[in-house]
C-alpha cells in the first residue's frame, strides 16, 4: 500500500527537513501500517529530543476538548445566524429589505474567514492562549453588545465586525493548536474538533427562536454570551499547541504574514486554495436558502427552520467519520469523495425533488455529505504544509482565497433567484444549478491538488493513500 507522502523529492525532502526541525521523527518506511503505529515505531512514540509524542500525548487530546468547545462558539454560530436574518426582516429592521438585512450574515461569514491570515500570522509567534482571551473579549462582547442594538449600523458592527473578528481568532488558535499535536490521527482529531460546529448550529437553530418568544430577544443574545464564556472558559484552560524543540525561536514576526500571499506560490498550496474558494461558492447555499425555499414551498416556519436542524444534526457525523477515514484511505481521497456525493446530491434530489420529502431527504443526506468539507479543509492545509512551525500562515493563505466566496455566493444566489419562472416547476432551479457547478469545479480542484501534491500534475487519476 502506497504512502501518503508526497513522491516529488524535493517537496519530500522538505517535508521530511521541515519534520525534523519540528521534532517529528520520520515514519517507519519498512512498516506498511505507518499511519496506524504501534508505540514503539512510530511518530506516537516519545521522542529523542523529550518533546511530547505526537498522536497520543494526554495534552493533545485537552487540546481536542478546547478545540470542540471553541468551534462550537465560533463556527457553531456562524452556522445558525441565519435564523437572524428573517428575525431582524420581522423587528428590528424591518423597514429594510431581505437582500440589504442579509449583509449582515454574509459579512460576518466573511470578516471570520478574512481574520485567519491575520491570526494565523500572530498564532506562529504567540500560540493559541492570547488569541483565544482576545477572541472571547470581542466574540462575547460583541453579543452582548447586539442585545441592545435598535439600528442597522448598530448590528452592523456589533454582529458583522466585532463578534465576527472574535470567531476568527478562536477558530484559527483552536484548529491550528490541534494540528501540532496529531500527524497520523490528525483527520481524526480535527474532525471531533469541528464536530463542535455542527453540536453548535443543532443546539442554535432548535434553541435561538425558541428563546426568542419566551424571554425576548436582548436576554436571548445575552443567556447565548453567557454560554459561550463559560466554553471559551474551558478552551482557554485545555487549548496548547506542541512544544518547538529546544534552541528553536519562532520567525521573526513580519507585517507580510498578516497577508501571507507569497505561500501561494507553492502549487499544491494554491490550487488547494482555488479549489476550495469554488467548493465555497455552492458549498453553503443550501443552508442560507433550504429555509426560504421551503416557506416559499408552503412549509410553515416551524418545518422550514427544522430543515436547518436536520442539517447540523446529520452533520456531525459527516465531520467526524470522514476524518477518520482519511487517516486510512488518504485525506485527499477522502474529500473528493465526499465531495462528489454532495454535487450528487445537489443534482439528483435537491433539483429532481424540489417538494417537501424531497427537501427532507436532501436536507438529513447533505448534511452528512458537505460536513466534510468544513472538517477536512484545516487537514488538508495541514498535509500540504511543510513546516508545522508555519501552520498559522498557511491555514492564513488559504482562507484568504477562500473568503470572498461568502461575499460572491450571496448576492449572486439572491439574482438567480429573481430571474427563476415563479409559475414553474422549481422556481430555485438555477440557484440549485450555481451551486453544483460551483461544487463540481471544486472537486475537480481538489483531484489537481491531489495529484501535484504528490508530484504528478499530469496525471490526476494515480492517487495512492493520499
Amino acid at each position: 500500500m502506497e504512502s501518503s507522502t508526497p513522491s516529488n523529492p524535493a517537496l519530500l525532502g522538505e517535508v521530511r527537513d521541515a519534520e525534523k526541525a519540528n521534532g517529528i521523527p520520520p515514519p517507519d518506511n519498512n512498516n506498511n501500517n505507518h499511519q496506524y503505529p504501534n508505540s514503539a515505531t512510530s511518530p506516537a512514540a516519545a521522542t529523542d529530543d523529550g518533546l511530547p509524542p505526537l498522536d497520543t500525548s494526554p495534552r493533545g487530546w485537552l487540546a481536542v476538548v478546547g478545540g470542540f468547545a471553541s468551534l462550537f462558539v465560533s463556527f457553531g454560530w456562524i452556522t445558525c445566524i441565519g435564523v437572524f436574518q428573517a428575525y431582524y426582516s420581522a423587528h428590528q429592521l424591518s423597514a429594510y429589505s431581505a437582500s440589504t438585512v442579509g449583509w449582515i450574515p454574509s459579512a460576518e461569514t466573511f470578516l471570520l474567514f478574512l481574520g485567519v491570515p491575520i491570526f494565523g500570522g500572530l498564532f506562529d509567534r504567540l500560540g493559541p492562549t492570547p488569541l483565544l482571551i482576545a477572541g472571547t473579549i470581542l466574540h462575547v462582547g460583541g453579543l452582548l453588545g447586539v442585545a441592545n442594538c435598535q439600528t442597522y449600523g448598530q448590528f452592523f458592527a456589533a454582529q458583522s465586525i466585532v463578534s465576527a473578528m472574535g470567531t476568527g481568532a478562536i477558530f484559527v488558535a483552536s484548529t491550528t493548536a490541534v494540528g501540532t499535536w496529531f500527524r497520523a490521527r490528525r483527520g481524526l482529531a480535527l474532525g471531533l474538533v469541528s464536530a463542535g460546529s455542527a453540536i453548535g448550529a443543532v443546539i442554535g437553530t432548535a434553541v435561538i427562536p425558541v428563546l426568542f418568544d419566551r424571554i425576548g430577544f436582548p436576554w436571548t443574545m445575552r443567556a447565548v454570551a453567557l454560554t459561550y464564556f463559560v466554553l471559551m472558559v474551558v478552551a482557554i484552560a485545555t487549548t496548547t499547541r506542541r512544544p518547538q524543540p529546544a534552541g528553536r525561536s519562532p520567525p521573526p514576526f513580519r507585517v507580510s504574514h498578516l497577508v501571507p500571499v507569497s505561500l501561494l506560490q507553492s502549487m499544491p498550496v494554491l490550487i488547494l486554495a482555488v479549489a476550495c474558494f469554488f467548493y465555497f461558492l455552492g458549498v453553503f447555499i443550501p443552508y442560507n436558502y433550504l429555509v426560504v425555499e421551503a416557506l416559499d414551498g408552503g412549509d410553515g416556519e416551524q418545518s422550514a427552520n427544522n430543515l436547518l436542524v436536520i442539517l447540523a444534526a446529520t452533520s456531525t457525523v459527516g465531520r467526524v467519520m470522514p476524518g477518520w477515514l482519511g487517516d486510512r484511505y488518504g485525506r485527499f481521497n477522502t474529500t473528493i469523495a465526499f465531495s462528489l456525493f454532495s454535487v450528487v446530491l445537489v443534482l439528483c434530489v435537491w433539483i429532481a425533488a424540489p417538494w417537501r420529502t424531497g427537501r427532507i431527504a436532501f436536507a438529513a443526506l447533505y448534511g452528512f455529505g458537505s460536513g466534510t468539507f468544513v472538517s477536512m479543509v484545516p487537514t488538508l492545509v495541514a498535509q500540504v504544509c511543510p513546516d508545522m512551525s508555519k501552520l498559522g500562515l498557511y491555514l492564513g493563505a488559504v482562507y484568504l482565497v477562500i473568503a470572498p466566496s461568502v461575499l460572491i455566493a450571496q448576492p449572486v444566489g439572491g439574482v438567480l433567484v429573481d430571474v427563476g419562472d415563479r409559475h414553474g416547476r422549481d422556481p430555485y432551479v438555477w440557484l440549485k444549478v450555481f451551486c453544483a457547478l460551483g461544487m463540481l469545479v471544486g472537486v475537480i480542484g481538489f483531484i489537481t491538488a491531489r495529484a501535484a501534491y504528490q508530484g504528478h500534475a499530469g496525471k490526476l487519476w494515480k492517487s495512492g493513500r493520499v
